[in-house]
């Protein structure tokens, strides 16, 4: 399957854009791609955001499925706003993904676990438009499993990783003039997305069918698993 998603680096000679983007982890490259590409139909008014947004009426009385989808790719019009979600959303879900060895099977999974929360959560706190709350989720997880990194923000602010989430939220409260709802959920639920392990258990590993859809067959020795359980470990995040 990850040859058919598109798995694989940049080939030779290619230009810079074009490198940087075969670079990017199968599930990142995608998610980066459909989230520009919703914007700019929406721009040239092929579509519109009525169109994109999460109703459990629409969905489940309607039949309007696509929109399970478009809830998590529509960020705004084009503009600067715009560029920061694009920036933050494919460079922390790069490095998770990344840290997961590039496996899609790991980051998908919390890719699944994490939408389907937030998708239950939507109808209770009003929020049709889940990507900016999925990208908080991504964002925090990185950050709690990055502690001693140091960050600097616009060149002005330097700090570690765990105050990354916090920074954002008072940069868009300062940009938008609100108090950012769907940040401070995702951030809740990239809190419990992977919750501290217990004796070694980790109950939010994919499971085995979920795995042979990306890598073909389960692990058949004890290193073979040893190396997934590290993987989805890179996932988590660290309890201090």
């Amino acid at each position: 399957m990850e040859n058919m998603l598109g798995g694989g680096g940049g080939a030779a000679g290619q230009f810079p854009l074009e490198q940087w983007f075969y670079e990017m982890p199968v599930c990142t490259r995608w998610w980066t791609t459909a989230t520009v590409a919703t914007s700019i139909l929406v721009q040239c008014h092929i579509i519109t955001p009525f169109q994109l947004f999460y109703s459990f009426r629409a969905v489940f009385v309607k039949s309007q499925y696509w929109r399970i989808l478009t809830t998590f790719l529509y960020f705004g019009p084009l503009n600067l706003d715009l560029i920061f979600h694009v920036f933050f959303l494919q460079r922390y879900s790069r490095l998770l993904e990344e840290s997961s060895g590039r496996s899609p099977a790991h980051f998908s999974w919390l890719l699944l676990f994490a939408t389907t929360i937030l998708i239950l959560l939507s109808p209770l706190l009003s929020m049709p438009f889940l990507g900016s709350a999925l990208s908080s989720s991504l964002v925090y997880i990185w950050s709690r499993r990055n502690p001693e990194t140091r960050l600097s923000f616009l060149g002005l602010l330097v700090f570690t990783a765990p105050y990354l989430p916090w920074v954002l939220m008072a940069f868009s409260l300062v940009l938008h003039g609100t108090v950012p709802k769907d940040e401070i959920c995702g951030v809740i639920v990239g809190h419990d997305v992977y919750p501290p392990l217990h004796h070694d258990q980790r109950p939010l590993d994919p499971p085995t069918w979920w795995r042979r859809l990306f890598e073909g067959r389960p692990p058949s020795d004890t290193g073979a698993a040893e190396i997934n359980s590290d993987i989805a470990a890179a996932a988590a995040p660290e309890v201090r």
